[in-house]
Parts: structure tokens; C-alpha cells; sequence
């Protein structure tokens, strides 16, 4: 109970002091990794952990070395000028100067956190309830899918300062991913690097650690998802389908996300 009610306390007003604290003791030498939750984010950060420092990785180092804005002070700085890497979910903020953007289909990001939040008993939601929430008001303290993603959109950063990435491609080529990523960074990828943590950061090895380092959803369920692409065509209704063509459509043509389910056949992850 406590914990639910802590979680609907995050998504009121009362938040709002709280989030500008955080953001006061900002560098600008800072990046962030942004992301609506469930997007990936956890996987990039221990890829680009293992690729741009050269250690194995694991909840409780990855945490330290890219931690979340609100425990930014400590972090590693290994980017260009002592800069860096923080995690952020966070609709976009002006203390963001330089920022990668993770997007991932919402059809798949609502499925995953429903499963997460049930796991950690926030809500007792009949999904189609939740779905309805997920797309209007939100289901967080990070406002809905839809607001989220155009807050970053809209935000005013050139090619240079804003680097959107998508998950699915960055499942289907992580190492061209990974690498355009360090670039971005202003670092040179080391190709050895990159495929050591891409091979050492699979669902299975992901999962393995979680295990080792227990998660708050780990008692109920998992903290680690599938990472599937394209998994709500198994599961969303033609009605559910439908509700996201009419809520966020203009944004899944624009980060090329199909409105329909087509045919498994035709799919390429």
C-alpha cells in the first residue's frame, strides 16, 4: 500500500518542486540518455557501459557510472571535458543540452509496463482500463507515451545536440548502433568492445544478472523484459490496435512505426 501510494504521489503536482531540485547541478558537460519508461534503456546503458569503458557490467556498477538524473551526483565522467552519462526519464528539460532520445513502438512499451507495474503491485487495472490511461493522462510520473515523445521532438537542439536512436533498430544492428552512438558521444567506438558487451549483454545474460542483483519488480516477476519488437501483434485486440492508430498515430507514422499489424511474414527485427 505504501508503495502504491507513493507512486500516485509522483504523478501530482507535488512532483514538480522536487524534478527542478534535481535539475539545478546539471553540467553542461553532461548527456543524457532519455527514454519513456520500458523503452530499453537499462539494455543501452549496460551495452554502452561495457563498450565505452571496458568492464563487465552489472546493476550495481552500470547504476554508479550512468545513474538516473536524480542521483546524478555521482556518475562517471568519461566523456569529452569530464562530461557525464545520465539516465533520464524525464520529458525534455531545458538543463538538457545534449541528449540521446530512445524511442521504442508504445504498443510494445504499454504491454511491458503494465507487466512491470503489476509486478510491483501499482495497479489493478483491467488492461483496457490501463491502456486508456497509458494513452491520455499516463501511467507514471512521466506524463503519457504520446506527450513524451513530442516533448523531445519539439525540443529545441539541433542534429549535434540530439541523437534519436529507435530500439528496434537498435536490436536489429547493435553494433552499428552502438557505434553511431559513441560517435555521437564524441568518442571513438572500439569495435572489440562493442561485440564483447553486445555478447555479454543478451536477454538471457541480462536476465542472469538480475538474478545475481535482485530488482524491485524481481520477487513478482521481472525487472528484465523480453526486449521482443513488434510483441503487441500477438497480444493487443483489433479494438486496442485501432485505439493507438487514433491516439498516436500522427507519431507512429513519424518514427515509422506501422498503424496496423501486418503479417508476421513480412516483418523484419
Amino acid at each position: 500500500m505504501l508503495r502504491k501510494l507513493r507512486h500516485q504521489m509522483a504523478k501530482s503536482p507535488a512532483r514538480t518542486p522536487l524534478v527542478w531540485i534535481r535539475h539545478k547541478t546539471l553540467k553542461s558537460s553532461d548527456l543524457f540518455l532519455a527514454s519513456y519508461p520500458r523503452s530499453g534503456s537499462t539494455w543501452l546503458r549496460f551495452l554502452l557501459f561495457e563498450s565505452l569503458v571496458g568492464r563487465s557490467s552489472g546493476f550495481q556498477n552500470v547504476n554508479l557510472a550512468i545513474p538516473d538524473v536524480k542521483a546524478h551526483k555521482v556518475g562517471l565522467p568519461f566523456l569529452p571535458g569530464e562530461g557525464r552519462l545520465i539516465k533520464t526519464h524525464e520529458v525534455y528539460h531545458p538543463e538538457y543540452r545534449k541528449a540521446i532520445y530512445l524511442v521504442r513502438d508504445p504498443r510494445d512499451v504499454a504491454l511491458s509496463e503494465y507487466a512491470y507495474q503489476t509486478a510491483l503491485g501499482l495497479v489493478d487495472l483491467e488492461f483496457d482500463q490501463y491502456l486508456n490511461e497509458f494513452l491520455t493522462r499516463g501511467v507514471n510520473p512521466f506524463a503519457s507515451w504520446r506527450s513524451h515523445v513530442e516533448s523531445w521532438l519539439s525540443a529545441p537542439l539541433n542534429h549535434e545536440q540530439l541523437l534519436i536512436v529507435r530500439f528496434e533498430d537498435l536490436r536489429k544492428d547493435t553494433f552499428h548502433a552502438v557505434a553511431e552512438i559513441a560517435r555521437f558521444m564524441g568518442l571513438v567506438p572500439d569495435e572489440n568492445q562493442i561485440r564483447n558487451a553486445i555478447a555479454q549483454n543478451t536477454v538471457d545474460r541480462m536476465r542472469a544478472k538480475e538474478k545475481a542483483t535482485p530488482q524491485r519488480a524481481s520477487q513478482n516477476g521481472r525487472f528484465i523484459g523480453s526486449g521482443s519488437v513488434g510483441g503487441w501483434r500477438a497480444t493487443l485486440d483489433p479494438a486496442q490496435v485501432q485505439l493507438f492508430s487514433q491516439q498516436t498515430g500522427a507519431l507512429l507514422e513519424r518514427m515509422r512505426y506501422p498503424l496496423a499489424a501486418e503479417p508476421a511474414e513480412a516483418l523484419v527485427v
